[in-house]
């Protein structure tokens, strides 16, 4: 062979041997990009994403898109420093989605759970916000706890303190300014029968200064409909403020996104709080590239917001669900609406 030719194998060995093993060897990282985006208002493989049965459901049209993040797994040199370079997606050490104590399917079951728990309190945030009427129970009583033998399993939660409760939130805010050994009046429905039983609250265990009942309230929907969300392979909290917006606006007159596309994101609690969530950055970009022209943002996200967002892509910053329904309806007639 040309010893020209044998010197230039040679030397070319280790660049080929190098991009062999770039397309083999994996790294320790994960790709973040934009995810697909679903229009809570729409359909899914045939099926409304939030259906409601047993009640008249108004007509809606435009969107309500909730907004999704993408992750790329077991990605090779190549691909990673590929998709980095496209400045559509981020690289992030792989620990930070999936800890190395937890397994694939393990994470995949939390991030299951969350979606549920933000199907839930979605439902609850908007049944409130309508004032339809949610029931609220007592799911657990500690065993070591002040209300042990006094209030019970299934008892509905009327008043606490003297103050009226109709949300976990509100059991919690009527006694997180009375100090322990104090008594209160609990107003119960058991059996039927609207009943007034006195408490002596104990010490919270992370605030000794502060009094606790000692139960774990729930709330459940009392209303003559049912509620299903129905979306697949989807996971986390990050969906609770759509699906929220997507109730009310099926369950009332009008349109709250004035018939265009709107996005957003945000978790959402049954009192109507709006939460951050994580990857902002790549759920702008899906979002606009869906066609969206207004986006809605947990206020805790708004910094980041700002810094990622697309051109033309209107930002109103949400803090509760009280405050989107009003920005969306600034939105529509033209008036100024809270702005990241």
């Amino acid at each position: 062979m040309n010893r020209r030719i044998v010197t230039l194998l040679a030397a070319l060995a280790p660049i080929v041997v190098l991009g062999v093993l770039g397309t083999v060897i994996t790294v320790p990282y994960v790709a973040l990009g934009p995810g697909p985006t679903f229009n809570t208002l729409g359909e899914v493989d045939g099926e409304e994403v939030v259906a409601i049965e047993g009640a008249e459901v108004d007509d809606t049209t435009g969107h309500l898109n909730m907004t999704t993040v993408a992750v790329r797994d077991n990605l090779n040199v190549f691909e990673a420093f590929g998709l980095w370079a496209s400045g559509r997606q981020g690289i992030v050490p792989r620990e930070e989605v999936y800890p190395p104590d937890k397994s694939k399917d393990e994470v995949k079951q939390e991030n299951d759970a969350d979606f549920q728990q933000s199907e839930n309190s979605a439902e609850l945030a908007a049944l409130h916000f309508l004032d339809k009427p949610v029931a609220l129970e007592i799911a657990k009583v500690g065993e070591d706890g002040p209300s042990r033998d006094i209030l019970k399993q299934g008892d509905r939660l009327v008043s606490v303190a003297g103050t009226p409760v109709s949300t976990v939130g509100d059991v919690q805010q009527a006694v997180a300014d009375t100090a322990p050994q104090t008594e209160v009046p609990v107003v119960v429905v058991r059996d039927g029968v609207e009943t007034s039983v006195p408490v002596v609250l104990g010490a919270r265990p992370d605030d000794g200064s502060k009094g606790y009942l000692g139960i774990t309230p729930e709330e459940s929907p009392d209303v003559p409909f049912t509620v299903d969300f129905n979306l697949a392979d989807v996971g986390g909290p990050s969906a609770g403020l759509m699906f929220a917006l997507a109730l009310i606006d099926k369950l009332s007159p009008g349109e709250l996104n004035g018939g265009k596309f709107v996005a957003g994101t945000g978790t959402i609690d049954s009192d109507g709080d709006v939460g951050p969530i994580g990857g902002i950055k790549y759920k702008l970009i899906a979002a606009s590239e869906a066609g969206a022209e207004t986006f809605l943002v947990p206020a805790m996200n708004c910094d980041e917001a700002r810094q990622g967002a697309p051109d033309g892509l209107r930002l109103v910053k949400v803090e509760n669900l009280d405050g989107a329904v009003d920005a969306l309806a600034g939105v529509n007639s033209g008036a100024d609406a809270p702005h990241c």
